[in-house]
This record gives structure tokens, C-alpha cells and sequence, in this order.
């Protein structure tokens, strides 16, 4: 079956996209629509989307008309690359597949396949695991014989609570390091900021030093170890200028072990729906409710501490203490 898609001269497809004209529509040229399309405006939702549906499309041949391939063949490939995994990351990439197939027969009205009834959503369970005690956590982060990007990289996770993808899609010239802050693209494409302590503010000089003496000052800020071969070698801005060496590739924090609201906890993670932040929550019996100078090395004035504790007195919930669910 074959799908005609018309357009008038002269007018660009939706999202930068040039027309398909005629002829059936392969799988490869309705990804590439569908993440080109502001469904996929986010660099982050992009590279997500991206990851399932380009595998999902190499299993099933890029080339193939999309109107050729049964909900069948979509699931049986879904449980090939996935079946075994967790149910939370089967849920995660059938989403994202339910997502595109859906676009692509509304919004571009190219028929499509839809997933059969048995391969559903897959039941999450719990997580009762609790976090690791603080101060375990810092002798971690402290160790000396991790190496400096690691180190780096963990700790600024730690304090900042963002994203892996978020924190490694920074560059340089993103950081205030005066301001101990820097701007990131949100998993709903807002540009927001996140903040770090201390322990991130004294590695990150490091981070950033060449062996001549100098410091990097533009270019991804989490590096590889090697330069990429040139038959992969990726786009220019995910290149340092200084060394050659490509971006470094591929989310728990103690706030709710120390008993801070669940509304700071959404704040803090930039999360909008409260289950979603539940997974973060493990109850236990600390006391004030501190949210990034909490994450910080042991280091508190009397004066922050008031500050804190009267912070934490006026958005505490009443009485009760979040507890953990997915």
C-alpha cells in the first residue's frame, strides 16, 4: 500500500522537514519527520525518542513502508529489544514507539500500525530501597582514587539533582561559576537553571585545566577519554576545541531522606507530578530540611542554618512525612 503525500510548491514540510511527494513513506523518513517535528523540539526529548525509534527501525528495515509493517511485527520487535529488560524501561520505549506511530497517523495522516492488546504496559513495582546514609555518600564522592571526571560528574549530580543527560549536554561557556549555576534545557524544553555547592565548585577548575596551564573556556564539559575515529566522529559543537575529544555519553537524592517537603523536592528535581517524584523519597530520620547547601561537603554557618530551619518550618507538610511509591 502506498501513501501519497502532497504538498504545495514551495512550502516546507512542518518542522524543517522537506515533502515526501509520493510513493510510500519508509519507517527511516517517518523518524526523521517525527524528530524534526516540535513534538521533539527539546535536544533531550529528541536524543530519547531518537535512541528507541532509530533501533526499533533498524530491526524492522529503514527502508520498509511504514504502511507495510503490522502491529504484530512492531510488537515482536519491541520484545526483542526490550522484552527482558525492566518493566520501567519497557514502559518507558513503548511509550516513545505508541508516541511516533500515534503522530504519524494524526498529525501526518500516514497509515500506520498500532500496537496489538498484549503488548501492554507492564506493571512497575516499588522500590523500597533505601538511600545510602550521607555520610557514606561523601566518603564515596571523596575517595581518592576516582578519577577527577568521575568524581566531577558525581558530585555535581549529587548537589544539582538533574538529569545525567542534563549535566552531561552542558558545555563550558554554560557555566557561572561565580554564581555556582548554570542554564539547561528541561525534559519540556524550558531553559532552566540548576546549582551546586561547593564540593562542585572546587572540582570544576580542575575539571576545566589543560596540561599547559590554561583552562578550557568553550566546548562540551564532560569529555571522553579518547578522540573519536573519524568514520564516527560526531557534530562540531559535541567536539572540544582545545583537545579533540568528544562529548563523554550516556536518574535518587537525599532530599526526602532528610525529610524535606515533597513540594521543595518537585522545586529541587523540576518535576511536575508528584508520583513521578515519589521515587525519589525515602523516608528516614533526619531533621531539617535543606535543599542545595544540603548537598554540599559538611559546611554550615549559624546563619544559614536559621535560614534553612525557618524555610523548612514554613513549607513543611503538615505532619506527614512522603512516602515511597512508584
Amino acid at each position: 500500500m502506498s501513501v501519497a503525500v502532497t504538498r504545495r510548491a514551495g512550502k516546507p514540510a512542518a518542522g524543517g522537514v522537506a515533502a515526501i511527494r509520493g510513493g510510500a513513506v519508509t519507517l527511516a523518513e517517518a523518524a526523521d519527520a517525527f524528530l524534526s517535528s516540535p513534538r521533539a523540539a527539546s535536544p533531550n526529548t529528541r536524543r530519547a525518542y531518537a535512541g528507541v525509534i532509530d533501533r526499533l527501525a533498524a530491526e524492522l528495515g529503514p527502508g520498509r513502508p511504514l504502511a507495510a509493517v503490522t502491529g504484530d511485527e512492531v510488537a515482536a520487535a519491541l520484545r526483542r529489544l526490550w522484552g527482558s529488560r525492566a518493566p520501567a524501561t519497557w514502559n518507558r520505549n513503548r511509550a516513545a514507539v505508541v508516541s511516533w506511530l500515534n503522530w504519524c497517523a494524526s498529525r501526518k495522516r500516514w497509515p500506520a500500525p498500532q500496537l496489538p492488546g498484549d503488548a501492554e504496559r507492564r506493571k512497575e513495582h516499588s522500590d523500597a530501597t533505601r538511600a545510602l546514609p550521607r555520610g557514606r555518600v561523601e566518603r564515596l564522592l571523596s575517595r581518592r582514587d576516582i578519577p577527577l571526571r568521575e568524581k566531577t560528574l558525581w558530585r555535581m549530580l549529587y548537589e544539582t539533582a538533574a538529569r545525567a543527560s542534563e549535566i552531561l549536554a552542558l558545555n563550558v561557556e554554560d557555566l557561572d561559576l561565580e554564581q555556582r549555576r548554570a542554564p539547561i534545557r528541561s525534559k519540556g524544553g524550558d531553559t532552566e537553571f540548576v546549582y551546586w555547592d561547593t564540593g562542585t565548585a572546587h572540582l570544576l577548575p580542575r575539571l576545566l585545566r589543560l596540561p599547559d596551564g590554561t583552562s578550557r573556556t568553550r566546548g562540551p564539559l564532560f569529555l571522553a577519554s579518547r578522540r573519536p575515529v573519524p568514520a564516527r566522529r560526531p557534530a562540531e559543537h559535541d567536539v572540544c576545541p582545545h583537545t579533540g575529544r568528544a562529548r563523554l555519553g550516556y536518574d535518587p537524592t537525599h532530599l526526602g531522606d532528610q525529610n524535606v517537603p515533597l513540594q521543595l523536592i518537585m522545586a529541587k528535581t523540576r518535576h511536575k507530578s508528584p508520583r513521578t517524584v515519589m521515587r525519589y523519597v525515602k523516608p528516614g530520620d533526619a531533621a531539617v530540611a535543606e535543599v542545595t547547601s544540603l548537598l554540599g561537603p559538611p559546611r554550615r554557618t549559624n546563619l544559614a542554618r536559621r535560614t534553612l530551619q525557618g524555610a523548612a518550618s514554613h513549607g513543611r507538610m503538615a505532619g506527614d512525612r512522603p512516602r515511597a511509591s512508584r
